[in-house]
């Protein structure tokens, strides 16, 4: 048991080259620094001693104090001392570092190499892709929409009516969370709407979205854009809303009592898949312009 010694890991032969340079580095700079750190001390003195003190005051070389080549020539020393460090003895440069990251990329494909021929055959054969985690129904999603009596959600790419409440209750809902959209219901809106993750879903391979917008192409990208957010909202317009319908969860529908000529339309709803969990009717106002009722919707 005494006998038995400890054997004790060698270090790989680039990994000590490595180590040796960097330790040279190290000392050579705070040599440097000691050299510089001396120099000011130094050179302090000096002119204390001579302006100061008056030690060697009427001593001259050429007309000039004596303490001034002293600290020249220090200085040259130094100057020197720097060159050396940082241009001739360069250990760590461009060259030696592209020779160690060859050596290392080397090493390593070696490695794969070697594990490669200790696996199985089948598992060598092919490596199963991953499916797609879907997202749709951990993330609640919800359509928040308001419609007439004939589904028609806007015309010219703008609201057909003014309800105040609905403006407020959407507000409300959707702050603080990812709100999706097609392109041309985000250029509806003067400005990206606050407090809100706006996800733009559009065709256009290179359309140019303000900073901190994002833009996909799918809805299946949305919604793995959304993946953060355990209540993203979908806003529109009518093919977005048609696109999203299956992976959604709940819909808050805003029902105003009119019909009208629009361009747009909110899909019709399989009242057989869904549940109404809450009607609360409010009536026409100085600041709604039409009855209308909001109506909440659960996937069955």
């Amino acid at each position: 048991m005494f006998g038995n010694k400890k054997k004790i890991p060698q270090i790989d032969k680039e990994q000590l080259e490595l180590i040796k340079n960097a330790q040279k580095r190290i000392k050579q700079k705070k040599s440097l620094y000691t050299h510089f750190i001396l120099f000011l001390i130094g050179s302090v003195a000096l002119i204390v001693a001579n302006l100061g003190l008056h030690i060697g005051e009427s001593y001259k070389i050429l007309g000039k104090d004596w303490f001034i080549f002293i600290i020249g020539f220090w200085f040259l020393i130094l100057t020197y001392h720097a060159f050396n460090v940082f241009v001739i003895n360069r250990f760590m440069g461009p060259s030696w570092k592209q020779n160690q990251l060859d050596k290392l990329v080397a090493k390593q494909k070696e490695g794969i190499e070697k594990l490669k021929t200790k696996l199985p055959q089948e598992e060598t054969k092919a490596i199963p892709v991953l499916e797609k985690k879907k997202l749709s129904k951990k993330q609640n999603l919800t359509l928040i929409v308001a419609a007439s009596e004939n589904n028609a959600i806007g015309k010219d790419n703008k609201l057909i009516w003014h309800l105040r409440d609905d403006l407020q209750r959407f507000k409300t809902l959707t702050s603080g969370h990812c709100i999706i959209m097609g392109r041309k219901t985000f250029e509806s809106f003067p400005k990206p709407l606050p407090n809100r993750t706006h996800i733009v879903i559009t065709t256009q391979q290179k359309y140019k979205a303000p900073h901190g917008v994002i833009v996909v192409h799918n809805i299946e990208d949305a919604l793995d854009a959304a993946l953060n957010d355990k209540h993203p909202y979908v806003i529109g317009g009518g093919e977005i809303y048609k696109q999203a319908l299956p992976f959604a969860d709940k819909i808050e529908l805003t029902r105003v009592h009119n019909s009208f000529v629009a361009d747009t339309h909110f899909p019709e709803l399989d009242l057989s898949e869904w549940r109404e969990t809450q009607n609360i009717y409010h009536p026409k106002d100085e600041e709604n312009d039409h009855a209308f009722s909001f109506l909440t919707y659960e996937r069955i």
